[in-house]
Parts: C-alpha cells; sequence; structure tokens
C-alpha cells in the first residue's frame, strides 16, 4: 500500500442554496459547522434540494484522487450498517480504494455531510458526524498500517475525544505520517494538539494559509515560513489565489494557481490538491512538480460540482 487514509467516513450531500440559506440558519460561510442533535441536523436537510450525494470526508477525497491516478491506496473510516453506510463502502469499491473497515449496526448512523453551495461557488458544510466520529484504536489495523508507506490523517477526526487513541495507535505504527489541518475551527479548537503534531510526530503536514497562521499565532506570512524552516519537516501551505508554498529545511518553493478557469465549485479544492502533491512525492517527483500536480488536481475540480474527478 503507497498510502493509507484514516479519516471521517463521511457521506456528501450536495445542495445549492442562496446567501440568505445561510444567514437565516446562522452558519458562517466557508466554514464548517459541526451538529450534534440529530434532529435538527434532519430538519436542515429536509428543507433542501439535493443535487447529488457522493462517499466523502476529506481524507477520502484525497484518497479516491490518488487511486484515479493510479495509485495503489486504502482508507479506514467508520460507518454503520445502514442505507448510507452501504452506499459508502460501495463508493469507494467503485474507485478502487481498499476499505479496511467491516461495517456493522452502530448505535448511530453513517455520518453525513451537507454541502451547501452559494452562487459565489464558496461551499459551507454542516456535518452530522454519527458513527465516524466514535472511530477508536480497535478499528485501526496495526498491520495495515504497518504495511502503508504513508498513512494520512485528517485534523477533522480530531473533533470528538474517542479517536484520539486511534490516532495515537496510527502514528505509533506507520512508517511516514502525513496530516491535513482540515479546518480554521479545528485548528483554534485543538490549538495546542496540533502544534505538537506538527512540531513533533508529523513528517508532512497540509494547511491553508489561515490554518498556520492561526496555528502558531503568525502576525505575518514571513512568520509562517520562517517557522515552518525551524522544523525541517515538509510543510505544505496553500495560499488561494496566490497559489501555493513548500518548505522543507532551508528550502522554499512557490507555485502559482492556473489562471481563467471557469470556477464551479470549490469542494474539495484542498482535498484533491493533496493527492496530487502526494502522488508526485510517491512517485518521486521534484518538489516543484509536486506542487504542480497539486494545483492541477485542485483546479479541475473546482470547474465542477462536488469532490469528486
Amino acid at each position: 500500500m503507497k498510502i493509507l487514509g484514516i479519516g471521517n467516513a463521511i457521506v456528501d450531500v450536495i445542495c445549492k442554496v442562496d446567501d440568505n440559506f445561510i444567514n437565516k440558519n446562522n452558519l458562517t460561510k466557508s466554514t464548517m459547522k459541526l451538529f450534534f442533535d440529530e434532529k435538527e441536523f434532519k430538519n436542515l436537510l429536509t428543507s433542501l434540494k439535493i443535487e447529488k450525494t457522493v462517499s466523502g470526508g476529506s481524507i477520502a477525497n484525497s484518497i479516491v484522487g490518488l487511486s484515479q491516478l493510479g495509485n495503489k491506496v486504502g482508507f479506514i473510516g467508520k460507518v454503520s450498517d445502514d442505507e448510507f453506510g452501504s452506499r459508502y463502502e460501495e463508493g469507494l469499491k467503485k474507485e478502487n480504494v481498499d476499505y479496511f473497515y467491516s461495517k456493522k449496526r452502530e448505535d448511530l448512523p453513517t455520518g453525513t455531510c451537507l454541502i451547501l453551495v452559494t452562487p459565489d461557488s464558496e461551499r459551507t458544510m454542516c456535518t452530522f458526524l454519527g458513527t465516524a466520529g466514535k472511530i477508536n484504536d480497535k478499528d485501526i489495523d496495526s498491520d495495515v498500517i504497518k504495511s502503508s508507506d504513508i498513512i494520512f490523517l485528517e485534523g477533522y477526526l480530531w473533533d470528538e475525544g474517542e479517536p484520539k487513541k486511534a490516532f495515537d495507535k496510527a502514528i505509533n505504527n506507520a512508517n511516514k505520517v502525513a496530516m491535513s489541518l482540515s479546518d480554521l475551527f479545528c485548528v483554534d479548537r485543538h490549538k495546542p494538539h496540533f502544534l505538537n503534531l506538527v512540531k513533533s510526530k508529523l513528517d508532512i503536514t497540509f494547511a491553508n494559509e489561515q490554518e498556520i497562521s492561526s496555528l502558531i499565532e503568525a502576525k505575518n506570512f514571513d512568520e509562517v515560513i520562517n517557522f515552518s524552516k525551524q522544523l525541517n519537516k515538509l510543510i505544505i501551505i496553500t495560499r488561494g489565489e496566490k497559489g501555493a508554498v513548500v518548505v522543507n529545511g532551508d528550502e522554499v518553493v512557490e507555485s502559482g494557481i492556473q489562471k481563467n478557469l471557469k470556477v464551479i465549485d470549490l469542494t474539495g479544492a484542498g482535498d484533491l490538491f493533496a493527492a496530487g502533491f502526494l502522488h508526485g512525492y510517491i512517485n518521486k517527483f521534484s518538489t516543484k512538480g509536486c506542487l504542480e500536480k497539486g494545483t492541477e488536481m485542485s483546479s479541475k475540480v473546482i470547474q465542477q460540482i462536488g469532490a469528486r474527478l
């Protein structure tokens, strides 16, 4: 196995809405809100017209992207033995991803994420983690971890207490560890944990500029670069219209964005960027080549609805 992803197994439910819907439901545009009340979440869902459903979750999107590029990959994520759980499993199998989880009937349903796409192509996510957030160390097979070149973890998993043991078991058995910081709210909630992970446990960190700036409370981007240089690890930072930067010790490599794209939906842009970058990394591309592959993948996905190519 080249790369094994461990993350929230979430069925993405994609819907188009207007700005009024976002405001009326007290949502913050372009962020992810966690729902803990199943009834409240279902009420939100009933008022929407569904465009399509996909076996999603941030890391799962990256893993599917890697599979589509011809890499041997797998995924661990917890679902329940219900309709969405079956759909989830089928969706990954269709994409040639080895799914290392045997589903059973759980107390909570399979996790669901409403992806609300506004006319400006921004996406606002409402997530009911369901059983996805209950992943624990018993769900992690050490042998599968050991036989993978890289494990790729999801910052979102830190939003629940139980998965910490799963994280620790995975990291302790891994050959190499990559992680996405996932979301600004995630970083702000788990700052000491994330900072420790980035400094001590991770070989590769993916973050956007907002996330890493918040993590180290940087006043400007130079501080981010200086912090990253000192780590002597691979830090990949996406900067929206300013492109992306990789810092690896004293090496700093930048890449611009592709111009004149018809942007339809930004869902999955970061996930597919990570897929492209990791594809380059495991296939021995130059750092610049890795960045360019990441940019190419993210550029493709934002010109369509959803996080899959």
